[in-house]
C-alpha cells in the first residue's frame, strides 16, 4: 500500500477500526503479499524504494544500506518484516524483548489529530523463546538490532540476571547489536547509576556478547541531569552508542508520536556535546515527515528509526526520508557534467521527435484519404470502390488510424520530455519508463503479420527508430536525484496523493485497454459496437473482400500495441517519477496526454460513432486525467518548502 493508496483509500478505513485490529490487518496483509511468488517484486514495483548507494553507511562497523531503521514497536511479532525490508530501511530493530512474555489486552489508543499512539504497555512482547525463533530465521537481508529489557518491576539483581540471560541466548543468532534498556525515570538517580555500574561490570566480567556492539537505551523522558551523571566514566568503552527512545510515559501508558520530537532533539544535542565523536546516536521519536528526520540528523543523530510516522504518513516515508538525506549529502557537491547529446539521451530525443512527426503525418492521411497506395494495392480496390461496400467503412478505418496517430504523438512527447529531463540526468525511473515502453512497443509491429499484411511504411519507421532506441539505452548509469524534495505532509502533498492515484489508475487501466485492443485486433478484430456502427457483419465484409479484415486487424493491433506502450510509460512515471516542484512533469502530463484524448474523442464524434458503452472507458480515462492534472498542479508547480 504505497502512500497514494494509503493516504487516499486505506488510512481512512483503517482509522475507523480498533488500533490492534487495524495493525493486525495491515501487517498480515503485507506479510502474506511478501510470501506469495512475486510478492516482494510487486512491493518494489509499486514503491521503487531501493536505496541509493549514496546512503550506504556503517553503524559501529556494521554496514547498513541506509541510516534509516524500522522501530521494533511497528511490527513486534515480525509478521511483515520481509515486506517492510523492501520499503527503503537500512536496518531493523526487534524488541523490546523480555525473558517471559509481557501480555496486554488493553486497547491501543490512536489520537489521530495530535498524531500520538498510546500503548498500554511499552514492553508488550512474545518473550525470549518466540522472538529468538524470529531472529534466527530472518526473511530479509537487513541487519538486525535487538532491544532487550528486564521484566517490568524486576529488582536490580533480577534485572542483571535477565539481561545476562538474554545476551547469552541471543548472541549466537544473526543479531548484529544490542540495545540494553534498563534505565528508568521511575528509579532514583542513585539506583540508575548503580544499576548501570552493575550491568557494565557483569558484561565485562562475563565477556558476554562483547564481540557485538552494545548500545545504551535512554528513555525519552529520562531527566537530562540524571543522564549526565550516568555518562560519568563507567566502563565508557563498553557502549558503541546510545539509542534515544520514542515513548513518553503517563497514566495512560506509553505515548509515541510527534510530541517527543523536541525532547529527542535536546537529548541528542546533550549527548553529542558529551560523548566521543565516534559513538553512534540513534533517535526514534517523532519522525512523521522527512523534515523531522533531517532535523534529528542535523542535531547530531547518526540514525533515525521510524515507527508512528509510518501510521500517519504512510509506507512511503522511508523512501521520502532517504531522498531528503541524499539531497542533504549532495547539495554542497558540484553538479556532474551533463553528458553529450550523442551519448544516449539525444538519440531518445530524436526518436521522440520522429514519433511526433510520424503521428502528425498519420493523422493528416487518416483525416483525408485514409488509405495509402499500398493499402489499395493490398485490397485490390480503390477508395471509392471500398466506399461502395459500406458507407461507414472508411469512417471506421479513419477512426482507428486517427486514434493511433494521436497515441503516437503522445508517445513522442513523453519520449522527448523524459529524454531531456530524465535520461539526460541519469534518473533511474525515466530510463526504466523508456526502456519498458520500447520493449513492449517495438514488437507490436509483428502482431498483425499473421493476417498476411505487411505495412512497408510502418516497417521503414521501425527500422529507422529502433537503432535510436538501442543507442539511447546504452551506457547511461543511474545518478541520484539531486534537487530539493518534498519534506512536509502538508495539504499540497496530501492532495497530490489523490492526483497520483488518478494517474496510477489511468496508467493501469490504459495498459489493460491496450492489451485488450491488441488481443481483439489479432483475434476477433471487431467488438459488437463496431459492427453495429457499420451496419454489417464480419462475414459480409469477408465476402466483399477477403483482404479487408487483415487490413483492419493491422490497424487495431497497431493501435493496441501503441496504447500499451504509451500506458506503461505513463504508469512508471506516475508510480516513481512525481517530485514536488518538477514543473516539467506537469507540462509533460498535459502535453503528453492531450493528443491521444483529442484524437480519440474528436474522431468518434466526427464520424458519429458515439455509442455510450463503447466510449465509456474513454470518458472514465479523461475524467481521471483531468482530475489528476488539477490535483497535482500545486504539488508539481510549487517549489518545496523548507
Amino acid at each position: 500500500m504505497p502512500d497514494w493508496s494509503y493516504q487516499t483509500l486505506f488510512k481512512p478505513l483503517l482509522f475507523r477500526l480498533p488500533s490492534r485490529v487495524a495493525r493486525g490487518l495491515t501487517l498480515n496483509a503485507m506479510g502474506r503479499l511478501s510470501r506469495i511468488p512475486g510478492g516482494t517484486l510487486l512491493i518494489k514495483t509499486l514503491g521503487h524504494m531501493e536505496p541509493s548507494p549514496v546512503l550506504e553507511s556503517r553503524i559501529a562497523d556494521v554496514p547498513a544500506p541506509t541510516p534509516i531503521g524500522l522501530s521494533g514497536l511497528t511490527d513486534p511479532q515480525g509478521v511483515a518484516h520481509r515486506a517492510l525490508s523492501q520499503f527503503g530501511f537500512g536496518f531493523i530493530e526487534i524488541g523490546p524483548v523480555t525473558v517471559k512474555p509481557v501480555v496486554s489486552s488493553s486497547p491501543i489508543l490512536n489520537d489521530r489529530h495530535k498524531e500520538i499512539i498510546v500503548y498500554p504497555s511499552e514492553y508488550e512482547n512474545d518473550g525470549l523463546a518466540i522472538v529468538k525463533r524470529l531472529i534466527e530465521h530472518p526473511k530479509h537481508a537487513l541487519p538486525q538490532f535487538v532491544r532487550i529489557a528486564p521484566m517490568p518491576g524486576s529488582s536490580d539483581d533480577q534485572a542483571i540476571d535477565e539481561l545476562d540471560m538474554l545476551l547469552q541466548a541471543l548472541s549466537p543468532t544473526p543479531v548484529v547489536g544490542f540495545y540494553l534498556d534498563f534505565l528508568s525515570s521511575d528509579n532514583t538517580p542513585e539506583r540508575n547509576i548503580g544499576l548501570l555500574k552493575l550491568v557494565s561490570e557483569t558484561i565485562v566480567q562475563s565477556k558476554t556478547a562483547c564481540d557485538k556492539p552494545l548500545f545504551l537505551y535512554v528513555p525519552l523522558d529520562f531527566p537530562s541531569d540524571w543522564l549526565m551523571q550516568c555518562l560519568d566514566p563507567i566502563a565508557p568503552s563498553l557502549w558503541a552508542g546510545y539509542v534515544i527512545g520514542c515513548s513518553l510515559h503517563d497514566t495512560r501508558g506509553s505515548s509515541v508520536g510527534r510530541e517527543g520530537m523536541d525532547r529527542a532533539i535536546a537529548l541528542i544535542r546533550m549527548l553529542r556535546a558529551t560523548i566521543p565523536a565516534d559513538r553512534v546516536i540513534k533517535a526514534s521519536a517523532g519522525v512523521h515527515e522527512p523534515q523531522d528526520a533531517i532535523t534529528l540528523l542535523r542535531a547530531g543523530a547518526d540514525n533515525v528509526l521510524l515507527g508512528s510516522g509510518l501510521v500517519y504518513a504512510g509506507p512511503g516515508l522511508p523512501k521520502r526520508v532517504n531522498e531528503a538525506i541524499i539531497h542533504e549529502k549532495l547539495r554542497s557537491t558540484p553538479e556532474p557534467q551533463v553528458p553529450s547529446f550523442w551519448k544516449h539521451w539525444g538519440w531518445m530525443s530524436l526518436l521522440g521527435i520522429g514519433m511526433i512527426l510520424g503521428g502528425f503525418i498519420a493523422w493528416l492521411i487518416a483525416s483525408s484519404s485514409v488509405l495509402l497506395p499500398y493499402d489499395e494495392d493490398f485490397l485490390g480496390m480503390t477508395r471509392s470502390e471500398l466506399q461502395q461496400i459500406n458507407g461507414h467503412l472508411l469512417h471506421f478505418m479513419s477512426h482507428d488510424r486517427i486514434t493511433l496517430a494521436g497515441t503516437m504523438i503522445s508517445i513522442g512527447i513523453l519520449y522527448y520530455q523524459l529524454a531531456n529531463n530524465g535520461l539526460k540526468h541519469g534518473l533511474h525511473w525515466a530510463r526504466t519508463a523508456l526502456l519498458v515502453s520500447g520493449i513492449v512497443g517495438f514488437p507490436s509491429f509483428f502482431l498483425y503479420l499473421g493476417y498476411g499484411f505487411f505495412d512497408p511504411l510502418h516497417a521503414a519507421a521501425a527500422a529507422v527508430l529502433f537503432p535510436m532506441f538501442l543507442l539511447a539505452m546504452r551506457g547511461n548509469p543511474d545518478r541520484p536525484y539531486r534537487k530539493p524534495v518534498n519534506l512536509r505532509n502538508d495539504r499540497i502533498w496530501k492532495k497530490a496523493m489523490w492526483g497520483q492515484l488518478c494517474f496510477v489508475a489511468l496508467g493501469a487501466s490504459l495498459s489493460v485497454g491496450g492489451l485488450v485492443i491488441a488481443t481483439v485486433g489479432v483475434t476477433h478484430v471487431f467488438v459488437p459496437q463496431d459492427l453495429s456502427f457499420m451496419g454489417i457483419t464480419r462475414e459480409q465484409l469477408d465476402l466483399a473482400n477477403p483482404q479487408l479484415i487483415p487490413l483492419i486487424a493491422h490497424d487495431r493491433a497497431g493501435f493496441g500495441g501503441a496504447l500499451f506502450s504509451d500506458a506503461v510509460m505513463l504508469l512508471v512515471l506516475a508510480l516513481w517519477g512525481l517530485q514536488q516542484g518538477e514543473r516539467w512533469l506537469w507540462w509533460t502530463l498535459l502535453a503528453g496526454g492531450s493528443p491521444a484524448f483529442i484524437a480519440g474523442l474528436s474522431v468518434h464524434y466526427r464520424i458519429s460513432y458515439t455509442d455510450f458503452v463503447h466510449l465509456l472507458p474513454a470518458y472514465i480515462a479523461i475524467a481521471l486525467y483531468i482530475a489528476g492534472l488539477i490535483l497535482l498542479y500545486p504539488y508539481l508547480m510549487k517549489a518545496t518548502r523548507k
